[in-house]
C-alpha cells in the first residue's frame, strides 16, 4: 500500500487545532487523528478533512491506522503518556514521527531508539514547535562559531500565555524539579539551580534555569557536554524558588495534587487568540564558552511561542512529504546517513532553518 497520507494526532486540542486550520490554508490535506472521533468529526467536517480515531494503548489500532501514513504530528499532550507509544507504532510501520512536547524524558526516550528508526527508514523527530526549534538552532549555531566549545547557556523570553496544554505540561513537570546536563550526563538540580543576568538585547534581566529540552536536545545537535536552560523572572522569585523548591517535592509526587491542578487548567486557561498572538514576540539567547574562557553570545528575535510552533512544525512537516514522495532526495538522504534515525530540528533541516519562518529574523552571534 502507497503512504500517501499525513497524520495529527490530537487535532482538537488546542496547537493541534491551530497546525490543522493553517495546514488547510497551505493547501495540505492532514487527517485528524485523536482518542475520540466525536471530538475530531467538528473541525474536520469544518476544513473538509477526513478523521480517524485509534487508542494508542492498543498496538493493533495503531498499526492498523498507521498503513497508510507516510508523517505523523503527534500533538497530543503530555507527551510522556504518548509519545513512546506513538513511537512505537511509527517505527514498526516505518513512517516518520514528528511532535511538538518540550518534555526531556520524550527526547532522550526517542534518541535511545535511534537505531531502531534506522534501519526501519523512520526520521523521528521530537520538538518540532517552540520546543525546541528556536533555541536547538542557536545552539547549533554557536557550536558552528565555537567548534571547541564546552559550556552552553540558552535561554527565551516571552509574555505569550500557555495554552491548556502546554500548561498541564508544565505541571508534569513540577515532579521533575530542575534539570541540567553536566559532563555530558543529564543531573538533576534544584529549582532556580542558578541564577544570573541575561541580556536578550534590551538591557540585562535576572534569569533562573529551567528543566526546559534543550538540556537533551542542545547535547545530541552539538556535543557540548554541560547545558542549562534559563527564563527571566524576578530575582526574588529565583530566590525563593531556589528555597522552597526541595521543599515541595513531596507535594508534587501526589497524584491528587497534579490531578487537580490539571482539572483548574481545564477550566480556567483558553490559550491565546490570533490578536494576542501577533502582539507578542519572542526572544532567544544563547552563550557559549570554551575551555580558554573565550565566549560567543547568539540574539535571534522571532513571532509568538504558538506562531513558531505552527509554522515550523508544518515546514518539517512539508519537508518529509517531499522526501517520500521524492525518489531522488531519498537517495540522497540515504547517502548522507539520513535516511532515518533520531534528529533534532537542527540536525534535520540546519540552523539556519529557524530564520526562515514567519517574523523571524537571523542568528546574530558576537
Amino acid at each position: 500500500m502507497a503512504k500517501n497520507v499525513w497524520l495529527i494526532y490530537g487535532a482538537n486540542g488546542y496547537s493541534g487545532e491551530l497546525i490543522a486550520r493553517e495546514a488547510v490554508k497551505q493547501g495540505l490535506t492532514p487527517v485528524l487523528a485523536g482518542r475520540t472521533l466525536a471530538k475530531l468529526e467538528s473541525l474536520a467536517a469544518e476544513l473538509n478533512l477526513s478523521a480517524r480515531a485509534f487508542d494508542l494503548a492498543d498496538p493493533k489500532a495503531v498499526a492498523a491506522a498507521l498503513k497508510d501514513v507516510s508523517v505523523v504530528l503527534n500533538c497530543a499532550g503530555p507527551f510522556a503518556a504518548t509519545a513512546a507509544l506513538l513511537i512505537e507504532g511509527c517505527i514498526k510501520a516505518k513512517t516518520h514521527y514528528l511532535d511538538i512536547t518540550g518534555e526531556i524524558a520524550v527526547f532522550e526516550h526517542a534518541q535511545g531508539l535511534h537505531a531502531r528508526a534506522k534501519r526501519a527508514g523512520a526520521v523521528i523527530c521530537p520538538g518540532v514547535g517552540f520546543d525546541v526549534i528556536p533555541t536547538d538552532c542557536v545552539a547549533a549555531a554557536l557550536k558552528a562559531a565555537q567548534p571547541d566549545a564546552t559550556h552552553l547557556a540558552l535561554a527565551f523570553k516571552t509574555a505569550s500565555p500557555m495554552s491548556p496544554g502546554t500548561a498541564k505540561t508544565a505541571v508534569e513537570g513540577l515532579q521533575l524539579g530542575g534539570m541540567v546536563r553536566e559532563n555530558g550526563v543529564l543531573k538533576k538540580v534544584p529549582q532556580g539551580f542558578d541564577i544570573r543576568d541575561i541580556d536578550f538585547g534590551r538591557g540585562p534581566k535576572s534569569a533562573m534555569t529551567i528543566p526546559w529540552g534543550d538540556v537533551s536536545t542542545a547535547f545530541w545537535s552539538t556535543k557540548i557536554p554541560n547545558i542549562s536552560v534559563y527564563i527571566p523572572v524576578p530575582k526574588v522569585f529565583a530566590l525563593s524558588a531556589r528555597l522552597t523548591g526541595s521543599r515541595l517535592d513531596w507535594l508534587w509526587k501526589k497524584p491528587a495534587v497534579i490531578d487537580f491542578l490539571k482539572a483548574q487548567i481545564e477550566k480556567r486557561v483558553p490559550g491565546p487568540d490570533t490578536e494576542k498572538r501577533a502582539g507578542l514576540p519572542t526572544y532567544v539567547w544563547g552563550e557559549s564558552s570554551n575551555a580558554q574562557g573565550e565566549k560567543k553570545t547568539a540574539r535571534l528575535k522571532m513571532g509568538n511561542v504558538y506562531d513558531v510552533t505552527v509554522y515550523g512544525a508544518l515546514a518539517i512537516v512539508s519537508h518529509l512529504l517531499q522526501e517520500s514522495a521524492s525518489d531522488t532526495t531519498t537517495v540522497a538522504l540515504k547517502e548522507a546517513g539520513r535516511a532515518g534515525g533520531y534528529f533534532t530540528p537542527s540536525q534535520l533541516m540546519g540552523y539556519d532553518f529557524v530564520s526562515s519562518l514567519p517574523d523571524a529574523g537571523p542568528i546574530e552571534i558576537q
